[in-house]
Parts: structure tokens; sequence; C-alpha cells
């Protein structure tokens, strides 16, 4: 099983929104027309602009200050069709969106769940980053069993059909300072960092990038390719 890999670069949001929700639909269009083929989907990563975005379950006020005051730090805010709450996309931070039919590639959707968060955990300890999940709370974290644990990769699915889009969002050289303006993922008692933070040191956006695909692909059993 094949899935394509796109690397976008820097993408203001909306715009990759559009595109995600594109290649969301015409892989429901041909599921629904039953067609078969080894491709079971695309992997895009990107990193954006300054960017808040509200699951649907989420809450507003989980946004710390005014929409206004945000916009005129340079920000943006969307109220997107995702699982989870408010979380931040920014330079520094790799975004995974993986568009994929589950259903071809032979996992359910907690599962999959499992497979990216896998990934993220996988990729940190590449670096000697030791990292684990918290039942109840998506994503990976460090000091998962502290009283006060960092989270270092958040994660948020749709889902329809067993199609895929939204994803991950790992914190590599993320200004962390963004995060002090929201509740991240809903959790007021909670830290964010990134690998950069816990190292004190640099790592490369594009080594990282390989890494995390390395994985994705070893976990889910696909060939991911350009």
């Amino acid at each position: 099983m094949r899935v394509a890999y796109r690397d976008l670069g820097t993408m203001e949001y909306k715009t990759c929104w559009q595109l995600q929700q594109e290649l969301f639909d015409a892989r429901l269009a041909r599921k629904a027309a039953h067609e078969t083929s080894e491709d079971a989907g695309t992997l895009l990563l990107v990193e954006h602009l300054p960017v808040y975005t509200l699951g649907k379950s989420g809450k507003q006020e989980n946004l710390l200050i005014p929409q206004a005051y945000l916009e005129s730090l340079g920000a943006t805010f969307f109220h997107i069709d995702r699982g989870g709450d408010i979380t931040f996309h920014g330079p520094g931070q790799l975004v995974g969106y993986p568009i994929l039919d589950l259903e071809m590639i032979g996992i359910g959707l907690r599962d999959y769940i499992n497979a990216l968060e896998e990934a993220a955990i996988r990729t940190v300890a590449h670096y000697g980053i030791t990292a684990g999940r918290i039942a109840g709370a998506s994503g990976v974290w460090l000091d998962e069993k502290s009283p006060r644990p960092r989270k270092i990769c958040a994660i948020g699915v749709r889902s329809s059909r067993y199609v895929t889009m939204h994803g991950f969002a790992l914190n590599v050289s993320t200004d962390l300072e963004w995060f002090n303006r929201i509740n991240p993922c809903g959790f007021a008692d909670r830290g964010v960092t990134s690998i950069e933070k816990e190292l004190g040191h640099e790592v490369p956006m594009e080594e990282v990038k390989s890494l995390i695909t390395n994985y994705l692909s070893e976990i889910l059993n696909v060939k991911i390719y350009k």
C-alpha cells in the first residue's frame, strides 16, 4: 500500500485547510465509486504562519485573549471540524495532515491515532527525549506522570467513512510564548514544550520530517513516496 508525500514548506492555514478538504473529498469520491488501487492517500507536511485553531467540541474561553488582540500580534483564528480543543500552529512546528483511507490500510480510528502518537514518540526518542501518553488526553507528553506534564505533540483528527484529515503538530523549535495565550488543548494545568527546548540546541527541521515520515511508514505498514 502506498501513500503520496507532499512537503508544502510554509503555508497560510486557510489555503492548506482548503487543500486538505479537496483531497479529503476526492478520496471519499473514489471510495464511493469503489475504485481500487494501491494508493491509500496523501501525507502533507507543512509549517504554518501563526494561527490558533479550535476543534468542533472546543471552548472559546480557552482562548485567553480577545481575538482582535490576537490579530494585532499577526496571528489568525479558525474554528474547524477536527476533534480536540484549541491549539497553536506556527513556524518551527511540524504539522502533518495524513488524508488516508484507513479501511485500505486495515486499521481503525483508535489504532490510527495511536500510530500518529507512536511516530512522534519514536521521533523524539531519536533525540534522547522520553515521551508517552496520558489516558483521556490525546497527543504526546513528557513527564506524563508528574503533576504538570508537558505536551510536545498535539493530535486532532476528523474522519468520515474511515477517511481522515487533520493530524499532528510536533513542536520542533516553536516559539512557546504563543501557547501562553491559550489553555492548550483545553488544559489549564499542563505545560507545552519542544524538541529544541528539551535539548537546549537546534535540530534540523528536514531531519525531523524524514524521521517522522519513516516512522509513519513503518507503523502504518505503507510506502510513503514523493
